[in-house]
């Protein structure tokens, strides 16, 4: 079969074997597949991942000297059952997985795998356990759209949200979309979102943010502040002891960039309290100064991924049309396609979100 390979730092096609489904697997053939930031990040950075995975019991990292098939964000047609399975989907369901395989020595993942090969091949291995069917004749470019869209209600979710919050989403790629998305759905009004590009500017607002900044002419915090302010009811029920800091609404702070340099920024411009979670992968060693969230008490959660319950909730959310997955496809590649759709997926004005369809 036909594949998009990561070899020795390039992106290149080439054939592979067949995968062979073993006891609890089925072959799937791949429909759809998004390129996800993190797999920008991870051609880029492939040794680092690989060390960083090395350190966290339970894992087996990729060896980046040998060929990856990145991609986990898919949906897939099944085409034939392992050993041991149910059958509980018939050959020809559309079908979306967490991308993981579960085996006798525990879940292994798929896209950073030199033995798991991931959605940019024509055809991939699945467990029966975790497949979802795609519903309402869902068209798979938007079904494939489950994972990135679960990273975004993972995140809210962790942010525990009570209620007369107001966040702020810093980036909005296709990870801040979707922590938008998420936080609409939460009800939480108003929704501030800054990025540097128009078009990504566009997509938030389209995605449910009510407040969208350019930090080249504003300042994301001072935008925040002036949306946060509380009602002279609210200040009026505060204690006595807090009548002498600013009367603002508690801060849910989402960074979703990714980039050395941001938690600093955030560390400097966040109110008193706010509730800063971090989303973006940042690859690199950064540096913040613990010192400015101590003094402003500063809370941070780092999330990671999602749960199985967000996953399949984040499917039914695009399914009945309560998320618009539509508006963040971008384009759609073959194989053939993949190295250069790498390339632009550098210019945010260009493109949101690359979907991968082997099969063309």
């Amino acid at each position: 079969m036909r594949a998009a390979i990561f070899r020795q730092g390039e992106i290149v096609v080439d054939t592979m074997p067949e995968p062979v489904p073993g006891s609890g697997q089925v072959l799937v053939k791949t429909l759809a597949c998004g390129i996800c930031g993190s797999d920008l990040h991870a051609r880029k950075h492939a040794h680092r991942l690989a060390a960083i995975a090395a350190r966290i019991p339970g894992r087996k990292p990729m060896d980046p000297s040998r060929d990856v098939v990145f991609g986990h964000e898919f949906c897939c047609e099944i085409i034939d059952h392992g050993p041991g399975t149910q059958k509980r989907f018939k050959a020809g369901t559309r079908v979306c997985a967490l991308p993981a395989l579960l085996t006798p020595t525990g879940p292994q993942g798929i896209g950073y795998s030199n033995e798991n090969v991931g959605g940019y091949a024509e055809r991939m291995l699945l467990s029966e356990p975790l497949l979802l069917e795609v519903p309402n004749g869902l068209p798979p470019e938007h079904a494939a759209l489950t994972e990135p869209l679960a990273v975004g209600v993972h995140a809210v979710e962790k942010a525990r949200v009570q209620g007369g919050e107001v966040p702020l989403v810093i980036g909005c790629g296709p990870v801040g979309l979707a922590v938008i998305a998420a936080l609409k759905i939460k009800g939480l009004h108003p929704i501030i979102a800054a990025d540097y590009s128009p078009a990504r500017r566009a997509l938030a607002e389209r995605l449910g943010a009510d407040v969208v900044i350019d930090p080249a002419h504003t300042q994301p915090y001072a935008s925040w502040a002036e949306h946060a302010a509380m009602s002279a009811e609210e200040k009026a029920a505060r204690p006595p002891w807090q009548s002498f800091q600013p009367a603002l609404k508690p801060a849910l702070i989402f960074e979703c960039v990714g980039v050395p340099g941001l938690i600093q920024q955030i560390f400097e411009g966040a109110p008193r309290d706010a509730r800063v979670i971090v989303v973006g992968v940042c690859m690199e060693s950064d540096h913040a100064e613990p010192l400015l969230g101590i003094i402003k008490e500063l809370n941070i959660q780092y999330v990671y991924a999602y749960t199985p319950e967000e996953f399949a909730a984040s499917l039914r959310l695009i399914a009945e049309g309560q998320v618009d997955a539509a508006s963040m496809v971008t384009a759609q590649v073959g194989i053939d396609g993949v190295a250069q759709a790498f390339e632009d997926l550098a210019n945010p004005e260009r493109h949101t979100k690359i979907i991968v369809e082997p099969w063309r």
